[in-house]
Parts: structure tokens; sequence; C-alpha cells
């Protein structure tokens, strides 16, 4: 079983990612309900939220049904982010996670996310002062380092550990790949295969099948998944990837029913919490992966994503399920 901090998530607990504009309550909420271990917020600048910023403010939203549920906050100035700390306990989450993986260049520019990959004893000190400023676990996610020839990660994960935190999931690509190539994970062995490690670390990185989801578990021995991409408009692979340990078999794939019920719910849910505008807008991107796969479903598609009014964008759904309601996924 794995803990983070005295939270048990699990024998190989599934996590949902921390995605800007895609970890929002709704999505949250549907992946908890398909499986997700543990949850994470969309990441929050630590200047955004000691400024009171509207937007950084907003992303604290959490609720009951998510937990256990992490907030994730950014930022490189320690006083800062020892401020942010406290305005997120307030808001009441089973973890603190601080982002040093971001890759953009907006968040790297200013010394954070991974740009702090550059100054592994600034990311160690932080994440040792944001320990001794809460009772709440803090756990990290980062990546393998800023580029190939800085690899340290089995360095930095002790020294991690050493001074409080209390898991580590690791992407298994550096800063200087963003997200080309292939996630390497056999770093992220090492760093769980460290006799002096004793804190979960989670794998985050390509897990875009069971298949990979159980390679990461069995082959790599690792404490868990955290999954990103692949649950972008489909929130289901927590269930699968579930149904895959335990039978060993692919459970068969939502009906277009199910997919037009979760699509109709996911936008409105979006619009109760954050308005009609950008509820509608921000649930665009989920919609290729819901209805994936299907023939000449493109003018469909198009509607739902060009859409700007919530009436629109459900009647869209309506039309799919009319025209698409017998289509046999594979």
């Amino acid at each position: 079983m794995a803990k983070i901090g005295t939270i048990d998530v699990g024998d190989f607990p599934l996590l949902l990612a921390p995605m800007e504009d895609v970890s929002d309550p709704p999505f949250r909420a549907l992946c908890k309900e398909q499986g997700a271990d543990v949850v994470y917020t969309e990441f929050i600048s630590s200047e955004g939220l000691i400024r009171d910023a509207a937007k950084s403010v907003m992303k604290l939203d959490i609720y009951e049904k998510e937990r256990p549920v992490g907030i994730q906050i950014f930022g490189a100035v320690l006083d800062s982010m020892l401020q942010s700390v406290e305005i997120v306990e307030a808001s009441g989450p089973d973890i603190i996670d601080i982002n040093f993986g971001c890759p953009v260049k907006k968040v790297v520019s200013k010394g954070a996310g991974a740009g702090i990959l550059k100054d592994i004893d600034l990311m160690v000190s932080l994440t040792e002062a944001m320990v001794k400023h809460t009772k709440l676990p803090i756990t990290v996610k980062t990546r393998l380092g800023w580029d190939h020839d800085s690899i340290r990660i089995v360095e930095v994960a002790e020294r991690l550990q050493d001074v409080g935190c209390k898991a580590l999931s690791i992407h298994g690509r550096t800063r200087a790949q963003m997200y080309k190539g292939e996630a390497d994970w056999a770093p992220i062995a090492e760093v769980k295969n460290n006799p002096r490690m004793h804190i979960p670390i989670f794998g985050n990185g390509d897990v875009d099948s069971p298949e990979k989801a159980k390679e990461m578990r069995d082959v790599y021995g690792l404490d868990g998944a955290m999954i990103g991409r692949a649950s972008i408009g489909y929130p289901w692979f927590f269930k699968e990837v579930k149904h895959y340990f335990e039978t060993g078999e692919h459970a068969p794939p939502p009906t277009m029913t199910e997919r037009v019920a979760a699509a109709r719910r996911h936008l409105q849910m979006a619009i109760d919490w954050k308005g009609e505008q950008l509820g509608v807008f921000e649930t665009r991107r989920h919609y290729t992966n819901y209805f994936k796969g299907i023939p000449n479903f493109k003018e469909h598609r198009m509607k739902m994503v060009t859409s700007d009014d919530a009436a629109s964008v459900f009647e869209a759904f309506d039309e799919a399920l009319a025209l698409f309601g017998d289509y046999q996924f594979a």
C-alpha cells in the first residue's frame, strides 16, 4: 500500500495529473467516478495567489467527493511560496504539491516549474521551508533534469525526501525534451530502487494504455502512475486500467450513449462552475477524445468545438447520438 504521509492511497494508485485548463473540478469529478485514486488541481501560481488574482483563486475550489485531493502550486520566490501555502491550507486540501516540472517558457523564464532544475539547492530549500510551514503533506512533481547532461534525479529525490517530501512524481523526460520523444522510465526506477528511498515514487509520461500502466508497475516497480494526456476527454481510462489489472483483459469501451452523457455532464458542470462562456470554451479540448474514431464525424466535432453558446453544443451532442448511437467502438 502506498501512503502519502498518513493518507492511504491504495495499491498502485492511479493519479490524475495536474493539467492547466484540464484538471478543473468538473473533470476531476468525472475521473474520480471512473477510478482515479488521487486527483490534483490545475497548477496555481504562487504570485497569482498572493495578489488575489481571480483565476488563481478560483482554482482553489475543491469538493468533498474528490478526496484525497492535492492542490499544486508553482513559484520560485520563498516568501511568495510560503504565503501561498497559508492560502492553500485554508481551502482544506489533503495534499500540497509543488510543481518543479512544468516546461512552458513563461513559467521556466521566471525560474519556476522546470526552470528550478537549474538550481537544485533552491529546489531543496524551497521544499524544506514549505514542509516546515504546514502540517499537510508536501509532495513534488518534477522531471528527470534540465537536459540529458544534467540528470541527477536519484540525488534530487534523496535530498527532497531528506527535507520531508512525502511523495515524488517524476515525468520521464527532461525539460529540453518538452513532450517530444518517448518518456524514459528507467531513471525513475533507479530512484525507486535506491535503498535509501522510502517515500512513494510515482511515474508519469506516456502511460496511454493499460499495458503501459502494468509495465510501469510490474517491470519498473514504481508505486503508482500519474495519468495526464491519456485521460483528456476519456475519464474511463482509470477504470479500464484497473479492469485490466484485475482480469488481464480490456474492458469494453464506453458506448456512444455513455460518451454523450459524460460530455453533457462535463459541459454542464463546467458552466455551473465557471459560467457559460468559459465553460463552453475550456471544455472543447475534450471532445476529440470523447468521440475519437467515429467515421464521418468531423462535421459534428467542428460544431462542438466552434460553437460559442451552450445550447448549440448540447444540440450537437443530441445530433451525434441520434446519428451514431449504434456505432460500435473497438
